[in-house]
This record gives C-alpha cells, sequence and structure tokens, in this order.
C-alpha cells in the first residue's frame, strides 16, 4: 500500500534528509507528490538499476545556502576585562594544553591577551569574545546581538569570503539585546531581508552562523514555538527553533525556505552548555522596528503608561471576583506618570488596548513598548469591578529602573498572624519601611505566605482592597474575606527592588 501525501519544497528537503539516513536499511514506502513526478522508497533496496536511475532527486537545502550565506558575517570583539589576575586562563571546555583546545583557540575561541607582558598580574586583561551577524544592506549594515558588542573596544567583521573588516557600532538596545553595526568602505555588500510574516510552527528554518568561531556554519531545523517568555525582559516575544545554535551563534539569522530572516538567534537552554535542540530568535518584527530606530539616531525610546504591572492568575481573579484570568492588574501607578494622570489606580485591570483585548501583562507591555512616544492611546479598564475607559498620551520609557532603597531589619518582634503565618509590625515603627503598611518581620517557613515568596522586609499596603497601617487591620481584612466566602484575599505588597505588586494568598477555614 502507498500513501500519496502533497508536498512542498521544504517537505521534500525533509525527504532527502531520511533518505540519507535510512539508504540500504529498508522503510516503509510512501510517495511525495509536489507539482511534478513522485518518489518512492520501497521495502528493502531499489528492484534494478534502471528503477534507481529515474527516481527523482528531492530538493535539498543548498539553493538557499547559496543565496544567503554570503550575507552572513562572523563577528569579534575585544574588550577590557579589567586588570590582569596572574594564572587566570579563562574557561575552555578542554584541558589547557591539549589539542581540542588548540583547535578551538584557532577558530576563534574566547581567549585573554596581556598587552602588559610576562606572565605577571602587570597589564589589562583584554577579553576577546565571538559571535556572529548579517548585513542588511549593500552599504554595511548589519544585525547582531547587543550582547556580543555591549562594551567592545575594537570589533571586526569576517565575511563570507574570508576577508576581515573593521566596525564601529552604531548603536544597542539592551532590552531587544540588538544591535546595528557598520563597515565602511563598499556600497556592494551582499545582504538579507528580514521576513514580512510570522513563521508557522512546523515551518522549516536554517540557521547560519559562527559557532565556537567556525565560521560560515549552516543548520536546519523546524519552528518549534512561537511567543516564548524565557525571563528575560518585559518584552520576550522568541521564536523558538530545534536547528543547532552554539556558542557564537549569537547575532546570527534564522532564514526561511524563501531566504529571508525570520529572527535573530539570542539564547539557547542547556544544561549541559551545548545545542539540545532549543534555542530562541528574536522574531523579524521586533528587529525591524529597533533597527530602524538605531539606524536614526542610535538608541530606541518606547512608548510608557507609567504602572507596574502583573498578569491576572486565577487565584487573582477570583480574588477580585473576575470571571476571566485575563488582563494586566495594576499594582502601583507611578506619582505624574500618564496613567495616574487619566485616573487609573493600583487594583484596576486594563484588559484592552484600542479596542484590541489585552492577554496578560506581557502582551501589555509589548503592545505599550512598540508604540512610540506621545501616541494617544484608549485603554480599556475594570475599575472597582465596572468596567472604564480611557485616553491617555503615551511618554518616554526611562532608560533605567528608579532605584528603591531596601527596608532596613529592625529588632521589632511585631505580631504574629498565624493563619499566615507572618509577623507583622507597623511599617513606621520599623526602620527604613516607610510610614505606609505593615511590614513582614518574620516567615514561618512552613505557612502559606512563605508558599508565595513573603519576605522580611516586605510591606503589606492593603488586603483585600483595603489599606491597612497595623496587624489588627490584616486580620480583620482576612476574616471579612472569608466571611465572604472567598477562597482567596489578594494583598498589595511592596517587596524591595521588586517593586509593588499583587499575591493572592489562598486562605483555610475560618
Amino acid at each position: 500500500m502507498q500513501e500519496s501525501i502533497p508536498g512542498t519544497r521544504a517537505l521534500r528537503a525533509f525527504s532527502t534528509h531520511r533518505l540519507g539516513l535510512l539508504a540500504g536499511v529498508g522503510v516503509l514506502a510512501f510517495s511525495v507528490v509536489a507539482g511534478g513526478p513522485a518518489w518512492r522508497v520501497g521495502l528493502g533496496a531499489l528492484s534494478s538499476p534502471a528503477e534507481a536511475q529515474n527516481l527523482q532527486r528531492p530538493v535539498g537545502f543548498a539553493d538557499i545556502v547559496e543565496k544567503v550565506k554570503p550575507a552572513v558575517v562572523s563577528v569579534r570583539v575585544k574588550m577590557d576585562g579589567g586588570p590582569r589576575v596572574m594564572g587566570f586562563e579563562g574557561e575552555l571546555p578542554f584541558p589547557k594544553g591539549s589539542p581540542m583546545e588548540r583547535f578551538f583557540r584557532q577558530f576563534g575561541m574566547p581567549d585573554q591577551g596581556n598587552p602588559g607582558g610576562g606572565s605577571g598580574g602587570g597589564g589589562r586583561n583584554m577579553i576577546t569574545g565571538q559571535g556572529s551577524g548579517f548585513f542588511i544592506s549593500a552599504d554595511g549594515y548589519a544585525v547582531t546581538n547587543n550582547h556580543v558588542v555591549d562594551k567592545a573596544e575594537n570589533v571586526q567583521v569576517t565575511t563570507d569570503d574570508g576577508k576581515i573588516y573593521q566596525a564601529k557600532v552604531i548603536g544597542t538596545d539592551p532590552r531587544s539585546d540588538l544591535a546595528l553595526i557598520k563597515v565602511d568602505g563598499r556600497g556592494d555588500f551582499p545582504f538579507v531581508k528580514l521576513a514580512e510574516g510570522n513563521p508557522r510552527i512546523g515551518d522549516w528554518v536554517l540557521a547560519v552562523g559562527n559557532p565556537f568561531g567556525l565560521g560560515g556554519t549552516v543548520t536546519a531545523g523546524i519552528v518549534s514555538a512561537r511567543g516564548r517568555d524565557i525571563g528575560s525582559g518585559p518584552y520576550d516575544d522568541f521564536i523558538q527553533i530545534d536547528a543547532p545554535v552554539n556558542k557564537g551563534n549569537s547575532g546570527g539569522p534564522t532564514f526561511d525556505v524563501d531566504g529571508n530572516v525570520i529572527g535573530v538567534n539570542t539564547a539557547i537552554f542547556s544544561p549541559s552548555g551545548g545545542s539540545v535542540g532549543i534555542a530562541f530568535a528574536i522574531p523579524a518584527d521586533t528587529v525591524r522596528k529597533v533597527v530602524s530606530q538605531l539606524k536614526d539616531k542610535g538608541s530606541v525610546t518606547r512608548g510608557w503608561i507609567g504602572v507596574q504591572i502583573q498578569s491576572v492568575t486565577p487565584e487573582i481573579a477570583d480574588s477580585l471576583g473576575l470571571k476571566n484570568a485575563a488582563g494586566a492588574l495594576v499594582a502601583e501607578p507611578q506619582s505624574g506618570g500618564p496613567a495616574a494622570k487619566a485616573g487609573i489606580e493600583a487594583g484596576d485591570v486594563i484588559t484592552g488596548v484600542n479596542g484590541s483585548p489585552i492577554k496578560d501583562a506581557r502582551e501589555l507591555a509589548r503592545e505599550i513598548s512598540s508604540m512610540p512616544p506621545n501616541t494617544s492611546v484608549k485603554l480599556s479598564l475594570l475599575h472597582k469591578g465596572a468596567e472604564k475607559s480611557v485616553t491617555l498620551t503615551l511618554g518616554v520609557l526611562p532608560n533605567e529602573r528608579e532605584a528603591r532603597a531596601e527596608p532596613t531589619k529592625d529588632d521589632s518582634n511585631g505580631t504574629d498572624v498565624p493563619r499566615l503565618g507572618l509577623t507583622l509590625a507597623p511599617a513606621g515603627k520599623v526602620a527604613g519601611s516607610g510610614n505606609e503598611g505593615v511590614v513582614v518581620t518574620n516567615v514561618d517557613p512552613n505557612g502559606i505566605a512563605a508558599d508565595h515568596g513573603f519576605k522580611t522586609g516586605d510591606v503589606i499596603l492593603d488586603v483585600g482592597g483595603k489599606k491597612v497601617a497595623n496587624p489588627g487591620e490584616v486580620r480583620d481584612a482576612i476574616r471579612d474575606a472569608q466571611k465572604d466566602g472567598k477562597q482567596t484575599v489578594l494583598m498589595r505588597v511592596k517587596s524591595g527592588n521588586e517593586g509593588t505588586k499583587f499575591v493572592a494568598l489562598r486562605l483555610g477555614k475560618a
């Protein structure tokens, strides 16, 4: 029996790969029809030389690689690592002096020189690093990762034909981990384009780059997932691929089968340090917006509404009486920010932007940051249980997060709240805790609060929507929530450098 499956160029490439692996061992017969004659692998070897001659050779990735590989470059940087420490030789995956160590040194593994001369501790520790990049214009603009060129004193790129050029950093954006560099002296560099649409899960992709200094390396895989949050920042929206990506691939492109860049490789998940088939790329749409600003002004400005937000979990939804766990919960509007001026308060849930629903806090952060400052935006809210809409003008996202002082511990023992496993004291009685709320002076490691991440020094500002100033008010608010039949109670907590957030604690029986 034979199956016939509608094919594509990518599926034919898949077939080539499997044929190479399975030739001569016998596989289940199937056909791939791709606008032309089908090809077949039978049960066992081909029956005759004539049948082998008539077998249509499937299309591989060679044509795509030939088209895009000249635009991909290896990036090598030098940076000052501070005073040299005698005996420090850096980290390598192989024993010092071994053949493999010499091999990888030759091909650009990170090294440390000693411009001061000799083997002593004098001089500076100049660190060399490497990554990848790709030209996006014929006049030498190239994209790479911010972490590849960050703090670099010297940047060199090596093109696919082996020529070495000096490059200058035009601009960097740490929040997206993107950087734009420029090579002067030519106007005919081969370049590639950023993809216009989003890839589909399952689409074939090619990663091209400079792993371990082995420039011009091509690997293939598929799009494994989209919209990944890997905890690197509030704008995480990565494409996950399973094409092998290793150290040195950072900043290199991931291509679709049409030769367009769908993403910039930036991180891998790896317990071992090497590729395990889980890599993450910054989507082309993000790259396009960031690079455009870097080229125009050397930096990136983002829209800002001035709120600390968090996603609405099922526990928080229950505490607020919401039907769905969706939207972005405002933990604290910044004084004088656009949101505060528009009347948005702590406890409000932002559910939409310009008529489009918002799934969670991360989606709101991405949506707002994608808009330029001074843009007028309409936000949909749930304010004290009622639907509301406000219009505000976006400000400019500050470059650095406002510093927050850590609370100073005090000798005050406070008052126990056994049901939560907390010992509390009025904030005004504990040095460094401010004058609002109650401060946590002790946490029972076996209590409910410990399970929710409470720490000594945290300040509880309100419970169940009511401001609290002493431990008795905390107990009363919890008792009221239980009387109302709520399974959780919502607390607004200020937690050191983490800022202000809501925590939903599941309650026991009254």
